[in-house]
């Protein structure tokens, strides 16, 4: 198979602005992920310097334990949240990295194809069943491509419910063993 320059400029600008592309989301991905840290710090900081203040006020010992118990229980609910805000950075970014792999795959089949056409028109005579062979091999490995791909974005939109049901879940538990200790 040879490929004339234009072929060559094509598919390397394509490369690029698949690469460039790959870059960006990771970035973008990252500065959500650190921008969440940051306030989850910043938040915990002030909570516990608010919640520090308070405990020295408390004369009764009781009354700071209710306290303290009350103060876990918004601690987990808030981790909880702040777990469910990461996840969904990640699986946004899983999601648009596999449509970038996607496109690229579908790009590469595509550009495959019109090369193997483009030596079919210049193929000897006879060989028709190896050209065709070889564009049922690209097609039959696009088809597992595709399915695999179908697979892979159920396999993640499960996870992804499971995640949000165990999620609400954990926090349904927290509220209600919280709800339990304050009336024992």
């Amino acid at each position: 198979m040879s490929y004339n320059n234009e072929q060559l400029n094509k598919l390397s600008l394509t490369g690029l602005e698949s690469t460039l592309r790959f870059a960006q989301i990771a970035l973008d991905s990252t500065e959500r992920l650190v921008k969440l840290q940051l306030e989850a710090s910043k938040q915990s900081l002030e909570d516990h310097t608010k919640a520090a203040r308070q405990l020295t006020e408390f004369k009764d010992s009781q009354d700071a334990i209710n306290h303290l118990n009350k103060l876990a229980t918004q601690s987990i609910d808030k981790l909880v949240n702040h777990s469910r805000d990461l996840y969904e950075v990640v699986s946004g970014t899983q999601s648009e990295l596999s449509k970038l792999v996607e496109e690229s795959v579908g790009l590469f089949n595509k550009s495959l194809i019109s090369s193997i056409e483009s030596v079919a028109k210049n193929a000897p005579a006879g060989s028709d069943a190896t050209l065709n062979a070889v564009k049922t091999s690209v097609a039959a490995a696009a088809a597992a491509v595709n399915t695999f791909s179908k697979a892979a974005q159920q396999v993640a939109e499960f996870t992804d419910s499971s995640v949000k049901a165990a999620t609400s879940a954990t926090a349904d538990a927290v509220k209600n063993s919280a709800k339990r200790g304050a009336t024992v």
